[in-house]
């Protein structure tokens, strides 16, 4: 269905039938061209089809001319008896570029709307840009499918009508009707990636490959395709092979190359961990071919990917290394926050566990402890018990111990000292550690 055929009220109703936008909708409204057109397309469907509509303008700051958008926003709302909501942001670039920022600053707000869908007015031509401008920073599959129509976006949804309409069809739409709206000077700005692909890159394209626009736009919905398939094979390929320790090695090393790659993303991206494809040629590299008795470690920022006992674990960013001096006194309850050493949690029982009083003090292991398990044999090194336990090195850095007027009594990992466990009829306290990350 093209607008040329049907025009544009016709097609964005026949997107809300495909993609019901639920009773509350609100629309991104800049005040620009796309979205003005988006704004007036929706006010004048939410009588057949019963949504109740709202607009939300982010108010970025960054521009002289912020607050006249704001106010032509409002006045624009209000002639279509579209309540408005004006969000004022701070963008923090924090070592991102401009762009960037500001949309995270947008998607904040976004997400933090009582709603149950957004409309944004992204359009073709936002597609095919995004699509090149994804191919030249060597995105994976799911960079290169751009802009979907329709996503979650915390508990609401991200709809996007114009998706499939190029420019020129939604600015003849407007020029026809004489709406008015405000042209943001910094669009001209070819500092900007983006508006350098806009006025530069995809004018070349289009002369030397009439309609590359459209073909780019197409494009995204191949990969959109090929991302769901590749995900799918990595979901399999996970089942088999994620546990609760991490990723069989042993699983990754009989699948071929791009399929083992495959699912390490996978793996990653399960813990959030964003994605570096260079960063993951390497990983994959070094967890299949460095040496048994190696440990290697690849970082990827906020977590840092290692191999220990056959498996490939994801790691946190540890505790810092100041933590090591901190104390902490237990009164007693159940849950014990350790920061960045994670939690300890406590259980009474009967019979079983460790025998604490009312008061005890935790640690952090700092080398040189002992412990005796069995009151038969003799205290051993802590780091011996940890090493045929096999607990990983960077955990026993943050490893949680209770003392007791001065001695070990309990180690995270390990258990209780013998002269600290509870007998038959005695009261105890099971202790488990909730590991950092």
């Amino acid at each position: 269905m093209t607008p040329q055929h049907h025009g544009l009220p016709t097609q964005v109703a026949h997107f809300l039938r495909q993609h019901p936008p639920g009773q509350r909708l609100s629309v991104g409204f800049s005040g620009g061209l796309d979205s003005t057109v988006l704004l007036h397309l929706l006010a004048g469907l939410r009588g057949e089809s019963g949504f109740h509509l709202s607009a939300v303008h982010v108010h970025h700051g960054l521009s002289p001319q912020a607050d006249a958008w704001a106010a032509h926003c409002g006045q624009h709302c209000a002639e279509l008896e579209v309540p408005l909501r004006v969000e004022r942001v701070v963008v923090n670039r924090a070592g991102q570029g401009l762009e960037a920022a500001a949309r995270e600053a947008r998607y904040r707000v976004f997400a933090g709307l009582d709603v149950d869908a957004l409309a944004l007015a992204h359009q073709r031509d936002d597609q095919a840009e995004t699509v090149l401008l994804q191919l030249l920073r060597g995105a994976g599959m799911k960079g290169l499918a751009a802009m979907p129509r329709e996503r979650a976006l915390g508990s609401l949804k991200l709809l996007r009508p114009l998706l499939d309409v190029p420019r020129g069809e939604i600015e003849a739409y407007a020029r026809a009707r004489g709406w008015s709206w405000v042209d943001d000077e910094s669009n001209a700005d070819t500092a900007l990636r983006r508006n350098a692909a806009r006025h530069h890159l995809m004018p070349i394209l289009e002369d030397l490959f009439p309609g590359a626009a459209v073909t780019l736009a197409q494009a995204a919905a191949q990969f959109a395709e090929s991302a769901v398939l590749l995900d799918a094979l990595a979901r399999q390929d996970g089942a088999a092979a994620i546990g609760p320790e991490g990723l069989q090695v042993a699983y990754l090393a009989q699948l071929d190359v791009a399929r083992a790659r495959n699912l390490l993303r996978h793996y990653l991206e399960l813990h959030g961990i964003p994605i570096q494809r260079e960063r993951l040629r390497e990983a994959l590299e070094q967890m299949l071919d460095a040496r048994e008795d190696a440990q290697p470690v690849v970082d990827f920022g906020a977590a840092t990917l290692r191999r220990f006992h056959g498996q490939v674990v994801l790691v946190r960013t540890g505790p810092p290394q100041e933590v090591d001096a901190r104390t902490w006194l237990w009164q007693g309850e159940a849950e014990l926050d350790l920061g960045a050493a994670g939690k300890l949690c406590f259980s009474a029982v009967v019979g079983q566990g460790v025998r604490l009083p009312a008061r005890a003090t935790v640690r952090l292991r700092v080398g040189g402890e002992k412990l005796r398990l069995d009151a038969r044999q003799p205290a051993r090194t802590l780091k011996n018990l940890l090493r045929e336990a096999a607990v990983p090195p960077w955990l026993r850095a943050c490893l949680p111990l209770i003392y007791l007027d001065g001695r070990l009594a309990w180690a995270a990992e390990i258990g209780a000292d013998a002269a600290f466990q509870a007998g038959p009829e005695e009261a105890g306290w099971l202790i488990s550690w909730r590991k950092p990350g």
